[in-house]
């Protein structure tokens, strides 16, 4: 068997790893069935900005997607767009800029956690990873805003899912299964997402000096009221100065996000403002600033350290945040900052040890969530289990869905293992 390799044909079993760029999903496909009859495991990735994520993957051969590319539809009154994978999500985003749209779900740039220059990533790669940013809370996951996928399985079988219009109904949506899959079910080559026009106006209320557990309560009050916040963090003390290049200072911020209509901006942060100038110093953000500050926090930037010091990324209840952080404290040394209103707690672990049943432990004692190890050496990630435990029922099921999709195991062999 051979396969196109960097322009030149060559057999894909072989000692050296060698590294595979198809430019179509044909060239996808024939890789694919390459690896299948020689059974040679892949590793599955884009640009690799995101190489640091689940657990090293043992692999014979590189599948990249970086040639496969372009943006192939967009119809910016349909509000759908269509590109090939390897697409890096700073060109579609710029794209959709330019006709005043903009991708709702704020895809994370995990880049720069890892050493990495921001703008690497791809659409595959956000899909395939189901990343979102601080709007999650208000406008749901990655997979909610995809519409449609092709894909290669690991049969080596080229199939689609969903369509190219908003409302599509088509039975039970692979797109969906393959959302957060992290390459090891298939290998898209075309995504197609839905995409929405930018709001006019945007500000962010920064209450500071707040302790976690009153700032939970600020931000409750903030998301439960009728000023329609689109997102809401918490940055404690001396955390947030690591964010708009110090701008905010060393005193904790607060702070939440409104936008839309720029009079209609105004009025709900006068309105909010009135309540949460009660519970403490209250300042404002406006405009590139605002937006600065939430793709610093989307970005984790905070913790953006060019070490690999362990990183967490934990979703629980929103008011249990604090609680896990607080219990947390009292065995290990750790930083943390808040996302969703703080159901997102993103943690790092300063002896440089992952303390997995620390943190595990303290998701359980608090009522359960997600613990996802999203930074860490190499080494550390080969011993540690990344991915949150799966009850034994959904264990049986993604296992089941594996050896459908991809029998011989062929693609990302133990990533989510």
């Amino acid at each position: 068997m051979s396969q196109h390799q960097d322009g030149a044909r060559t057999d894909i079993s072989g000692a050296d790893a060698r590294i595979f760029r198809p430019e179509t999903k044909e060239q996808l496909r024939e890789v694919v069935a390459g690896a299948v009859s020689e059974e040679t495991p892949l590793l599955v990735e884009g640009t690799g900005s995101k190489s640091g994520l689940g657990r090293p993957v043992q692999a014979g051969a590189t599948l990249s997607l970086s040639r496969l590319t372009g943006v192939t539809l967009y119809e910016p009154d349909e509000l759908v767009l269509s590109a090939r994978a390897g697409t890096p999500i700073a060109d579609i985003e710029a794209l959709v800029d330019s006709e005043n749209q903009r991708l709702e779900f704020e895809p994370i740039d995990y880049g720069p956690l890892h050493g990495k220059p921001r703008g690497l990533g791809t659409i595959g790669g956000v899909v395939a990873c189901n990343l979102a940013g601080p709007r999650r809370l208000k406008q749901g996951a990655a997979r909610d805003h995809v519409l449609g996928v092709q894909a290669v399985s690991g049969r080596a079988e080229i199939f689609k899912s969903g369509g190219r219009v908003v409302k599509n109904v088509t039975g039970y949506d692979l797109s969906k299964g393959l959302t957060g899959s992290f390459g090891t079910l298939a290998v898209m080559s075309d995504i197609t997402i839905k995409v929405l026009p930018k709001t006019e106006a945007e500000t962010t209320l920064v209450l500071r000096g707040l302790m976690d557990e009153d700032a939970a309560t600020a931000m409750a009050r903030a998301m439960g009221s009728p000023a329609e916040a689109s997102a809401a963090a918490h940055l404690p003390m001396l955390v947030a100065r690591r964010v708009i290049d110090g701008a905010l200072g060393d005193d904790a911020a607060t702070v939440i996000r409104l936008d839309g209509f720029g009079p209609s901006v105004d009025a709900r942060a006068n309105h909010l403002g009135l309540v949460l100038e009660r519970m403490g110093r209250l300042e404002r953000l406006h405009g590139e600033e605002s937006r600065a500050l939430w793709r610093d926090i989307k970005d984790a930037t905070p913790f953006a350290d060019g070490t690999e010091r362990p990183v967490w990324r934990v979703s629980v209840a929103p008011t249990k945040g604090h609680a896990l952080v607080m219990g947390l404290r009292r065995h290990a040394a750790i930083d943390a900052f808040y996302d969703w209103q703080g159901g997102l707690v993103w943690l790092r672990m300063e002896s440089g040890e992952p303390d997995a049943d620390l943190v595990r432990a303290g998701v359980a004692r608090i009522g359960g969530g997600h613990a996802t190890l999203v930074r860490a050496s190499e080494q550390i990630r080969a011993a540690t289990q990344v991915f949150q435990p799966q009850a034994a029922a959904l264990a049986g099921l993604s296992k089941r869905l594996k050896e459908q999709f991809d029998p011989g195991g062929v693609l990302n062999p133990g990533k989510m293992g």
